[in-house]
């Protein structure tokens, strides 16, 4: 198997992020973001996304968390689609649905080459400690932009906010995970056109 890794620096007068990332992990993670409740999704997400990660990011905190969290998606959408080379092999698709105590929610994905995000989840409130609520859909917003994948995410119900954003990072994780897997059925592109990076 080639080996399926690749960083990523961004900085801007806002933040500076450095993300490596390999698709082929264990579940190892090593997230420093400044925001705690962000580095606990992002753990989760690595943990069940069975991605090794690793994300350092210094942002203007004194300003709000929304150019950190923003800025770390965008990073590791570039990161996952060089990871993804050529897409050869892999599954493509994926999806799962995740129940977290009384939160029920679902994710698909298609790591086809284009970019759609569908966010259907309601939060009942606006935040979890310090963190927006709102920057759960900024974030996986940044991720699918630049991943170039179709990103669905819909909470059934759920009437806790800590427990919906949970089952939105663990059940991407887990359809991230479907779709980047080798496919031992599928030799080459999972695709008709032949490519899925243009």
């Amino acid at each position: 198997m080639p080996e399926r890794t690749a960083s990523h620096l961004r900085k801007t007068t806002e933040t500076a992020v450095e993300i490596s990332l390999s698709l082929d992990g264990s579940g190892t993670a090593h997230i420093a973001t400044g925001v705690g409740f962000f580095d606990h999704m992002l753990q989760l997400l690595a943990c069940h996304g069975q991605l090794d990660l690793a994300v350092a990011a210094e942002g203007d905190l004194h300003v709000d968390q929304h150019h950190t969290v923003e800025d770390v998606g965008i990073g590791l959408g570039v990161a996952m689609r060089k990871a993804l080379g050529d897409k050869g092999g892999i599954r493509r698709y994926g999806h799962f649905t995740l129940p977290m105590d009384e939160t029920l929610c679902t994710v698909a994905v298609d790591m086809g080459g284009r970019f759609e995000l569908s966010f259907r989840a309601d939060f009942p409130s606006e935040k979890i400690g310090d963190f927006d609520t709102e920057l759960v859909s900024e974030f996986c917003k940044a991720f699918a932009s630049n991943a170039l994948c179709n990103l669905h995410i819909l909470v059934h119900y759920g009437r806790n906010s800590h427990h919906i954003s949970e089952a939105i990072f663990k059940s991407m994780a887990r359809a991230i995970r479907m779709a980047v897997e080798f496919d031992p059925r599928t030799s080459g592109i999972p695709s008709t056109k032949g490519i899925l990076n243009d």
